[in-house]
């Protein structure tokens, strides 16, 4: 297990400002505004003056089919909001040229086996890739992928260039995203991608998420490999802990530095990716966990005593101010900076009332993991 040797840990932010443009609409609970609320508290709180802070470049088509398939990567391209009635459209008989004038072979030949009793191919691409209420189409879809995307991947460049200890993309961490379909919010899967990168140059890459929701999609790439996790090859290098509603901190703790420390021990990683998902927070619209900002970063804080080159990335978090209460936060363990708990003033102040602190204060919710619960699972 190659480490890093101890000095001032190097770290490279990877934020392009277009990211909070992006909506999914109406009472969803995704909200990429949450990422530029995060920068702004780290550009307020001083942070970007000691850390390397780029913007991206946007991911490639070519880049995003190294995992992707080429019909899911061309359906995100091209479906937009102000089309999606063309696809409900039944097309009209056409012969084999006709349609090669202006389509690819794959949708000439659903044409041409196309039945009285089948969908339109919009309609079928529609299911077949999984896009609709969970995972709308939405203006500059593609883009917003893109750039999630593309963060994760020069992340791990940066990585593998040994030009940084730590690269940080709060933008990336789209867990549920499968090779030929969106999922739980998730179209592209920029970890699977950053991972691919990372696995040029690392024998090993540890993925670790402590997002409040399973890291299906990732597990799923890498589910028959001995490098990550899975079946065949894979068995046996994936460790899933089902937890209780209601976790708090030092149960969390009590949990995630055993496995963890055994992990490491056995699985000897040169890198890691850990997934911060902040809807493992208390008080999330969408989770039903206790931890505090304080019991989240400690994840972050064990993880980086390994000194090993490490990906932090973002996920899941849908009460949003608390979302980048919480990526700053795990910022500033990056750094090894403390940081106020007076909010500073900021573009998004108001969001962040009535105390305007930066930690939260857990629930009284009952934590269901029972002491026999956890000694079970560990």
């Amino acid at each position: 297990m190659a480490m890093r040797a101890h000095g001032k840990t190097r770290i490279a932010y990877y934020y392009d400002g277009d990211v909070g443009n992006y909506y999914y609409g109406q009472g969803h609970p995704m909200k990429p505004h949450r990422i530029r609320m995060t920068h702004n508290l780290l550009l307020n709180y001083g942070l970007y003056r000691k850390m390397e802070v780029y913007r991206p470049q946007v991911a490639s088509f070519e880049e995003m089919t190294k995992y992707h398939s080429d019909d899911y990567m061309s359906f995100l391209k091209n479906i937009r909001p102000d089309n999606m009635t063309e696809y409900n459209k039944r097309p009209q008989v056409a012969s084999f040229e006709e349609m090669t004038k202006y389509h690819s072979d794959d949708y000439m030949s659903f044409l041409k086996n196309i039945r009285p009793d089948n969908m339109t191919e919009y309609n079928k691409a529609l299911q077949r890739f999984n896009v609709g209420e969970d995972c709308p189409v939405f203006d500059g879809l593609f883009e917003f992928c893109q750039i999630s995307s593309g963060g994760s991947i020069a992340a791990a460049t940066k990585v593998n260039r040994k030009q940084t200890d730590i690269a940080i993309n709060w933008m990336g961490g789209l867990h549920h995203a499968k090779k030929s379909e969106a999922s739980g919010f998730c179209y592209s899967n920029d970890i699977v991608l950053a991972i691919l990168e990372l696995l040029k140059h690392h024998q090993r890459v540890l993925y670790v998420d402590i997002d409040i929701h399973h890291g299906d999609g990732v597990e799923e790439a890498f589910y028959t490999t001995d490098r990550d996790i899975g079946a065949g090859r894979g068995k046996h290098y994936a460790v899933n802990c089902p937890l209780r509603d209601g976790i708090d901190d030092e149960t969390y703790e009590r949990v995630f530095q055993p496995i963890m420390e055994k992990v490491m021990h056995s699985f000897q990683p040169s890198a890691i990716v850990l997934q911060c998902g902040a809807d493992s927070l208390t008080g999330d619209r969408l989770g039903c966990f206790n931890l505090t900002l304080r019991g989240h970063g400690k994840c972050a804080e064990y993880l980086k005593k390994f000194n090993l080159p490490m990906l932090m990335l973002g996920g899941g978090g849908y009460t949003i101010r608390n979302v980048a209460r919480c990526w700053a936060f795990e910022t500033s363990v990056a750094l090894d900076t403390e940081i106020a708990n007076e909010l500073p003033y900021n573009d998004y102040f108001e969001y962040y009332g009535p105390d305007f602190k930066l930690h939260i204060t857990p629930s009284n919710m009952t934590n269901q993991n029972t002491p026999d619960y956890i000694e079970k699972i560990q």
